[in-house]
């Protein structure tokens, strides 16, 4: 019984064991008699597929062993092979299989119809041998042509992807070297910038920026001091109070920042800059570089103040010692509306469990 099943399907099909790795033609046509012209003509040079239906040529496109090319006849009972066009190519399975309409229709208008629901070409009933292979080969080697440079596309943006990642992760590596190259400078073992952008990110999601801004704002935030470099070391290690015109110096490591990552297509070094001018403005408006006042100061800028600040002051300095969580904490909420911004200093106050995670995860440990 198995093999009167096989040899049936042999029969339908028109496969012999040779033809397997021959390219696929799906027939599709009501009318046995041209089923037989057509299997008469590709089974010695194709592997075949047969439908009879209009529903069966679609469960056939989107089998897991489609058909190179579908032939598909026009005049068809219950679904016309219009129809079925229509549905294939709006499939992104079976939408790049080829189809050639076979039919005794050839009026312009017909043809125009067909080939505006995406079929590639017209045979004309009765067909002629010659010009059915010819125009399937045609086909075929075109469709191979799309695949091949389909692939290569795909290929190629694969690999520009993965080199623009590699780029990018090399840039953001050199942002954060940059920011930690000025933390150096008063911090020996660089780990103020590593918590102060991680506090960042965390008052940035908290006042309602996406994941992909805030992690933006965290690969800029190391920036902020980036003028320090500019500042020399018996002002910035001064373990006493600055004088007016040392203060006055150190002020301006803002702009001196600001100038050394200039202009730049980059996002990150555009918001590095933005932050670098104004992470020390105040909200009060007393504030440098410009003194700027409320929403007046970036956003950025808001929330780098916030989280530097309380850095700053649970951090050791070669002129203070680190302040407790609650110190720290509480000159946050004391200048709420002075220093910071009131809304942010509020959720930053309530973040304090994971701020102290980070602490402890990022703690000072010279070498």
């Amino acid at each position: 019984m198995n093999g009167d099943a096989t040899n049936m399907e042999r029969y339908l099909t028109g496969n012999t064991e040779s033809q397997m790795s021959r390219k696929t033609i799906l027939i599709v046509d009501d009318a046995l008699e041209n089923l037989d012209v057509m299997k008469g003509i590709l089974a010695p040079h194709y592997r075949l597929q047969i439908a009879t239906n209009g529903r069966l040529a679609l469960k056939i496109a989107l089998s897991p062993t489609p058909p190179d090319l579908i032939l598909l006849d026009v005049m068809m009972p219950e679904m016309d092979g219009h129809t079925v066009c229509r549905l294939l190519k709006q499939n992104e399975r079976s939408r790049e299989i080829p189809v050639l309409f076979v039919t005794a229709r050839t009026d312009a208008e017909d043809e125009a119809f067909g080939f505006s629901l995406g079929a590639a070409d017209y045979l004309s009933k009765p067909v002629s041998p010659p010009i059915v292979l010819a125009r399937i080969k045609t086909h075929l080697a075109m469709h191979d042509q799309k695949k091949l440079l389909a692939d290569q596309v795909a290929l190629r943006t694969a690999q520009l992807q993965i080199r623009n990642l590699e780029l990018e992760e090399t840039r953001i590596e050199v942002i954060q070297q940059l920011g930690r190259a000025a933390d150096y400078r008063d911090n020996e073992t660089g780990m103020h910038v590593m918590r102060m952008s991680r506090y960042v990110r965390l008052l940035a999601l908290k006042a309602g920026l996406s994941e992909s801004e805030a992690e933006q704002l965290m690969l800029a935030a190391p920036m902020h001091d980036l003028g320090k470099i500019g500042i020399p070391d018996h002002i910035l290690l001064k373990p006493g109070r600055l004088t007016e015109e040392e203060f006055a110096q150190i002020q301006t490591h803002a702009e001196i920042g600001y100038r050394i990552i200039g202009k730049q297509r980059s996002e990150i070094l555009q918001l590095g800059a933005l932050i670098a001018l104004t992470h020390h403005e105040k909200w009060n408006g007393k504030g440098y570089p410009k003194g700027l006042r409320g929403e007046e100061i970036p956003l950025p800028g808001r929330i780098v103040a916030i989280a530097d600040v309380f850095d700053a002051l649970t951090s050791v300095r070669p002129y203070k010692k680190a302040w407790t969580v609650d110190e720290a904490m509480a000159l946050i909420t004391k200048e709420a509306g002075q220093h910071f911004d009131p809304r942010l200093a509020v959720l930053f106050l309530s973040l304090r469990l994971e701020i102290e995670e980070i602490m402890e995860q990022y703690r000072d440990q010279p070498e």
